[in-house]
């Protein structure tokens, strides 16, 4: 099976039709023809995964640098299906809205009464809701990693990645341990395995795909070095990494290509 090799952390495409950001385990699609953001939805979910979701503020950042050259509104994947207090919600499901990390015009994330009720991105850097009818630019993302719901050892949930899709994941920086995070909250085990093994000839931790382990979040007192032992990352509290008997068997997480 080919292995994965070294991607920037980011990089910027641009074709006539979009422009996107490709990062390791997600892409930012900017379109730009006009929908509403109901057929923004459909269009993201049709040929990508589906309205851009923001988890954090560097996603945030990179939002707002994939479409700077264009000043025009653009739908994200926020909405509020009520008329009253502002509740939010992503268009993908199971991903949470953190009200720690937003960027509202002053005054859009309260408001009472309104009938505009679908986020967009306003003059490049804010968000902002309008009327789900008016038609604008959008931006959609790509999801690179699946949440594999199925009870595999390590060395099993390897094989079904290398089959299905592309390998076990691989964690490579903050950035993509808190997407990664977002993925594992809906797990059915408390444990879910990475692409993270431990070679006892070697004596060294490393990445399926050949990446070298720089960046770590190993929870305390873990790694102790041991034979036939894999890494697995916690499904609640801190997502830390602990290091799991490779014949235990969890949910697991697989890139794709």
């Amino acid at each position: 099976h080919k292995n994965v090799g070294y991607f920037p952390p980011i990089c910027f495409i641009f074709t006539a039709q979009c422009c996107f950001i490709d990062c390791q385990l997600y892409q930012f699609h900017y379109i730009n023809e006009n929908k509403t953001w109901t057929e923004a939805q459909q269009y993201c979910r049709e040929n990508h995964t589906d309205l851009a979701t923001v988890t954090n503020m560097k996603d945030m950042k990179r939002l707002i640098n994939i479409s700077a050259g264009d000043q025009s509104e653009a739908w994200i994947g926020l909405y509020n299906p009520t008329n009253g207090t502002r509740t939010q919600y992503w268009s993908l499901p199971g991903v949470e809205f953190s009200v720690n990390e937003t960027n509202w015009n002053p005054g859009e994330s309260n408001d009472c009464g309104k009938q505009e009720n679908c986020g967009l991105l306003v003059n490049t850097s804010k968000w902002g809701y309008a009327s789900c009818s008016i038609q604008r630019y959008f931006l959609c993302y790509n999801d690179k990693v699946i949440l594999i719901k199925e009870n595999k050892t390590w060395e099993d949930a390897l094989y079904y990645c290398r089959d299905h899709h592309h390998d076990l994941v691989t964690i490579t920086n903050m950035d993509d341990q808190r997407w990664i995070q977002e993925k594992v909250k809906n797990a059915s085990t408390p444990f879910v395995w990475m692409g993270l093994r431990y070679t006892c000839t070697l004596d060294f931790w490393f990445w399926v795909s050949d990446e070298v382990v720089i960046y770590k979040n190993w929870a305390e007192g873990e790694p102790t070095d041991d034979c036939d032992m894999s890494g697995a990352m916690e499904t609640r509290g801190e997502h830390k990494w602990r290091k799991k008997n490779d014949l235990e068997e969890f949910n697991f997480i697989c890139s794709k290509t």
